[in-house]
């Protein structure tokens, strides 16, 4: 029977950081259209981290870079909180790029998976090698073990850690036949228990947004606030094309048991507002906030409903100040705040 303690723990984000990692947009990424809208986002998001904690910029030109940033008066007086790296990458998604920190008797490990383009829909041979880079460049703290993951594709918007032993997750992105070769879900089940030490796994084989091309990363669909509280994007209009499935998803987050055997508690959240681009819906969610030191980073739509979506995340987090930041340009390349974001706990940078 396994041990109550865990030899291998995945932090929850609210855990305390000692950074977030941000992979800057060039003209080589999939942003080169759009880089006057989206450089000013990326320059929001990071004077909010470095604010509170370290920022650790990947980039294909730190010059440049600094020039961007250090326009800023106030990002400009925290320059001894950025660490730059000069490191190819073919996009900036860093939340499934980058590292999954892990903790191995107490001790900080990092799993480097392959990230394949969320199942080969995009290039990914650079950003498949950030991790590796960044270790091997001395970023991380000297006791920062590294252990490379690459048999696996897992991608860190595809799992959700209660930090306790428990991880939330969705079928329809594990399951993709383009990431890894599990006939069964009990295999990856197993194989997720056994590489996170969880004591439980718990799937979501419902909900999905238009426009994602992520297979239903959980992320942009239901979050971890503490050990027992779930947050989840709720839709009430039966004439949106997501209601169905947003509606069982729904029924299979109540029908959830923590190990105590009671339910979870469930905030839901609203459903964004239709935004389009070419006549497409993009994948517009709130719940792809980031939690860090102090703060939740929440994205907005310029939508009424951001105020909704603002006040339910101060009630999950009442301690932490909750700043919006606009995400339009974000999910014009079909992603948004978490999604271009990845923490690190204390301990590692």
């Amino acid at each position: 029977m396994k041990s109550v303690q865990h030899q291998i723990t995945l932090p929850a984000e609210w855990t305390p950081q000692s950074g977030v990692q941000l992979t800057w947009p060039h003209l080589n990424t999939d942003w080169r259209d759009i880089l006057d809208e989206v450089i000013p986002c990326y320059c929001c998001i990071a004077k909010e981290i470095v604010k509170r904690e370290k920022l650790l910029v990947v980039c294909q030109d730190i010059a440049a870079v600094s020039q961007q940033l250090f326009a800023d008066p106030e990002i400009a007086s925290f320059t001894d909180r950025i660490i730059f790296r000069e490191i190819p990458s073919n996009d900036t998604w860093a939340r499934d790029h980058g590292a999954i920190a892990i903790r191995v008797n107490g001790n900080p490990y990092l799993y480097d998976f392959t990230f394949n383009g969320w199942g080969l829909k995009f290039a990914a041979n650079h950003d498949n090698q950030i991790t590796k880079r960044l270790y091997e460049q001395k970023t991380f703290l000297p006791e920062v073990g590294y252990q490379g993951m690459k048999y696996c594709v897992l991608e860190g918007g595809s799992i959700e850690s209660n930090g306790a032993g428990t991880i939330l997750t969705t079928s329809r992105c594990l399951l993709s036949p383009n990431r890894n070769d599990y006939k069964l879900k009990a295999e990856i089940h197993e194989h997720l228990q056994m590489i996170f030490d969880a004591d439980k796994i718990l799937w979501l084989n419902h909900g999905y947004l238009a426009g994602d091309d992520t297979d239903s990363h959980i992320d942009t669909l239901a979050r971890f606030c503490d050990e027992q509280t779930i947050a989840y994007v709720q839709c009430n209009d039966s004439q949106d094309e997501h209601a169905e499935e947003l509606q069982k998803m729904e029924q299979e987050l109540q029908a959830f048991r923590q190990p105590n055997g009671q339910p979870y508690t469930l905030k839901p959240l609203p459903m964004a507002d239709v935004v389009m681009d070419s006549g497409n819906r993009l994948p517009a969610t709130y719940a792809n906030f980031l939690i860090i030191n102090e703060a939740i980073l929440f994205p907005c739509y310029d939508s009424p409903k951001d105020e909704i979506a603002q006040k339910v995340l101060q009630q999950l987090f009442p301690d932490r100040e909750i700043v919006g930041i606009n995400c339009l340009p974000l999910i014009k390349q079909h992603g948004s705040l978490h999604c271009v974001t990845m923490q690190f706990p204390e301990g590692f940078i």
